[in-house]
């Protein structure tokens, strides 16, 4: 059924409530709830129910809660241990400073490229007391966490970025016929072309450098800092009371192979079988082995923060169980035929990568369905790019510049959720802070496919 501007009413609803309550979970909330009573009319609560069920049903979705509750555990326990702390010593003889403290953020992102969850986990656990001493506020950390998560997964032939998008593309007719490959072989060619995360990387640096100025809240966050030497928002302090309550870190000794023996494991055994759910595991079991004979922690308190830092992450799973819901919504009321439906009649073959490349950022924008809205859209767009001789590696890298887009700029993606949340800040402040520099690199992406468009 066709809803005409009302399918894009659930999303106006969600981004306007964002906006005036700097929220997250409530705005999701209340989108689901118009998709539902735009699609279904008074017996909305059903079908909203069902929307629920749905996606409380889907494994892929069990997966994520699963993975997010178990790195708190994981996070919790390195806390505890003081590895986190020994591992920030360590890294601090390299940081001297603001920039290069920052500077270290970023090769760390790059160096953990298998996936954008283990890569923000892992950075903000190792990273975020090693900022805070340096005076550097929250929203730059997770800025510069969020850059190098999706967007050097999406460079890299080695992530699940790559193995995703590789056996998307080439379930279409037409792709093996351009006689690059293998699966990934072709990705290895439309990897120049994913201008998003390419610029999202780049301007990492020049921001740490100081090259790039601080616009909007990021501005205002280093005036708080400047002024209060408060590295998070008054907003956030709830989410910091434990960290608060260690006490001055000079005072404590960090072992680093605290640190580095259970995250060495968690990312060898994400490389080697491809699961970072059992890559958790295994370094949950290695923080075990680990702690408790050294007599680090205690049998019962090994296990009483397990079970705290699993439920620690329940307010970050309950924002992606509910962006799950939106995408579900989303998916019923039928904004990706209604969107392309709209912009169809401007394609031509010199702007069609631009205009795939914005159609897929403004469905990952409004669904946050990173991945969904690819596969939903893919098998129109590439039969499409065909049919009026567009450049297909352009086209391809339009989509996966669109979906990095829709990671890092989304307030509600998975990657923002998680990255806010384990940076512990809200997380409207890591969205609206990030937010010009996502659009500048987001603006020179729509530039280089609409030059590139005309000469290929």
């Amino acid at each position: 059924m066709d809803y005409g501007i009302l399918t894009l009413m659930p999303i106006v609803v969600v981004i306007i409530l964002a906006l005036l309550t700097k929220r997250t979970l409530e705005p999701l909330i209340a989108g689901t709830v118009v998709a539902y009573i735009i699609i279904s009319g008074w017996s909305f609560p059903t079908a909203w129910m069902g929307a629920f069920f749905e996606v409380a049903s889907n494994r892929d979705h069990q997966w994520v809660f699963m993975v997010c509750a178990l790195f708190g555990s994981l996070i919790a326990l390195l806390g505890a241990a003081h590895g986190t702390l020994g591992f920030s010593k360590f890294l601090g003889r390299l940081c001297r400073g603001p920039k290069t403290t920052l500077l270290v953020t970023w090769i760390m992102g790059i160096l953990i490229f298998v996936d954008d969850y283990l890569n923000i986990m892992t950075l903000s656990t190792s990273m975020r007391k090693l900022t805070d001493q340096q005076k550097i506020p929250r929203e730059a950390l997770s800025y510069v966490i969020d850059s190098t998560g999706a967007p050097v997964c999406a460079l890299l032939p080695f992530s699940t970025w790559a193995i995703f998008f590789s056996g998307l593309f080439y379930a279409e007719d037409g792709i093996p016929a351009l006689g690059y490959g293998s699966p990934i072989e072709t990705f290895y060619h439309m990897i120049p072309f994913v201008f998003y995360a390419i610029f999202a990387v780049i301007l990492v640096p020049l921001f740490s450098l100081g090259w790039l100025p601080k616009m909007g809240q990021m501005r205002k966050a280093y005036d708080r800092v400047w002024t209060t030497g408060q590295p998070y928002s008054a907003e956030s302090q709830d989410l910091n009371l434990e960290d608060a309550e260690d006490g001055p870190a000079a005072r404590i000794s960090g072992n680093v192979l605290d640190f580095a023996l259970p995250i060495g494991v968690l990312i060898v055994l994400a490389i080697w079988n491809g699961e970072l759910f059992l890559a958790v595991l295994g370094a949950i079991l290695t923080c075990m082995v680990l702690y408790i004979p050294r007599k680090k922690l205690s049998l019962a308190k090994f296990f009483d923060l397990v079970m705290h830092g699993f439920c620690n992450m329940i307010p970050t799973i309950a924002i992606i169980f509910f962006a799950f819901v939106m995408q579900e919504a989303m998916t019923d009321i039928g904004i990706a035929g209604y969107v392309i439906n709209l912009v169809e009649p401007m394609m031509s073959a010199p702007v069609f990568p631009m205009m795939t490349f914005l159609l897929v950022a403004v469905l990952n924008f409004s669904t946050g369905s990173v991945w969904g809205i690819p596969a939903i859209v893919t098998p129109i767009i590439l039969p499409l790019c065909f049919s009026i001789g567009a450049n297909p590696l352009l086209t391809m890298g339009a989509i996966i510049s669109g979906a990095v887009l829709g990671s890092h700029a989304c307030f509600y993606s998975d990657a923002t959720v998680l990255t806010s949340s384990c940076c512990k800040m809200q997380n409207m402040d890591h969205a609206l802070s990030q937010l010009p520099y996502a659009m500048l690199a987001a603006g020179c992406s729509a530039v280089c496919y609409l030059g590139f468009g005309f000469m290929m």
